[in-house]
């Protein structure tokens, strides 16, 4: 397998199977994705979306009903994963418990006939990058989870591999674990310049390591875009919720003017930004996605605020996460200060932070 490659590309990937019932039910539908060489792209979304599915079709452990994927012009979908050639980290490491640190790493090299001599050099040199040295003769058992993932990503990366496939690796560590081996994960990628791809369930963990993020639903691609359009500006409502918009609330939509629209619900007048065609200026309802943490405590009559009762009260350290009950709904805001359970307040949100998606859906 070639590791100069320049693209990976996924061509309307799909995976079906028959459940108890009889019926055809689409784990992965039409997936269509390029990857560069030395990108890294995470696959985000809740458990059962079809993020794992992607990944093992990629590296050849589930087969197509479907499409075709390619790396340059060779189609790889009807090769087997050994010929594929591809890193896997997975989830519960997967380490042989009776075989040294050193013989774990090389253990891929000495399946395919690699000498014994260069084996371990091959296998140290992969230690050195993970940061490993002094291991080698340690049993995985005698290492803390973070050294054993490590271990893992070495047995990845040591047969020099196009594709490093890594699937939900950090999910057994603690969370100070978790954020040292971001970096880590990171910093072998940008050394490797090769392109890795990420399976995740956590925005955090693909917002803080992906160059674009893959969001999935149902086995259908809902938005592939970089962490930042990701963050601010979801493509729909799905999407919104998962990347933390957590508070949605109905609006009758007034004028639509460059991107902004006039919002109304039992009074309380807000501007919001459309984020897709709500077909100019209409009298219709869309729902408006906020973010608790975009909302900001200001004086009554202040633009773009509203008056709520505070229902309840999370202390969070430095903030505090409070429930109000304002007259379009029950609302989450993130706050510094104090605050107690009955106080009126009045809080702003920025037009901007305000997403208006047309639409039904709530």
């Amino acid at each position: 397998m070639k590791h100069n490659f320049k693209q990976l590309r996924l061509d309307s990937v799909c995976r079906s199977f028959t459940n108890a019932e009889g019926q055809q039910v689409h784990a992965l539908k039409g997936l269509d994705l390029n990857i560069q060489r030395g990108e890294f792209i995470a696959l985000l979304g809740p458990s059962g979306c079809g993020k794992s599915t992607a990944l093992n079709c990629i590296a050849g452990l589930t087969s197509l009903t479907g499409g075709g994927i390619w790396l340059d012009e060779e189609r790889i979908d009807v090769l087997s994963p050994e010929r594929r050639g591809f890193g896997m980290v997975f989830q519960n490491y997967a380490l042989f418990p009776h075989m040294s640190v050193l013989e774990n790493v090389g253990f891929g090299l000495k399946m395919r006939g690699v000498s014994k001599q260069e084996t371990a050099k091959r296998a140290r040199d992969a230690l050195t990058l993970v940061q490993l040295i002094g291991h080698d003769n340690k049993l995985p058992g005698q290492l803390s989870g973070g050294q054993q993932q490590r271990v893992a990503i070495a047995r990845a990366i040591v047969i020099e591999p196009p594709l490093v496939l890594m699937d939900e690796p950090l999910s057994n560590l603690d969370t100070k674990l978790r954020i040292e081996m971001r970096a880590e994960i990171r910093r072998i990628h940008s050394q490797l310049e090769r392109a890795t791809i990420y399976v995740t369930h956590d925005q955090d963990e693909a917002l803080s390591m992906a160059d674009r993020i893959v969001v999935m639903r149902d086995g259908v691609v809902q938005q592939v875009a970089t962490p930042k359009e990701v963050y601010g500006r979801p493509t729909n409502l799905h999407v919104a919720r998962f990347m933390g918009y957590r508070n949605v609330a109905r609006f009758t939509i007034g004028a639509v003017q460059e991107g902004r629209a006039s919002l109304n619900s039992n009074g309380v007048e807000l501007t919001g930004t459309a984020v897709n065609d709500l077909g100019g200026s209409l009298q219709g309802s869309a729902n408006v996605a906020m973010r608790p943490e975009d909302f900001e405590a200001c004086a009554p009559g202040t633009a773009n605020a509203f008056t709520a009762d505070i229902e309840t009260v999370e202390y969070g350290g430095r903030d505090s996460l409070i429930r109000v009950k304002s007259a379009f709904g029950q609302l989450y805001a993130r706050l510094p200060g104090e605050f107690g359970a009955g106080d009126r307040i009045a809080l702003r949100i920025a037009p901007e932070r305000a997403l208006v998606y047309a639409g039904d859906e709530a």
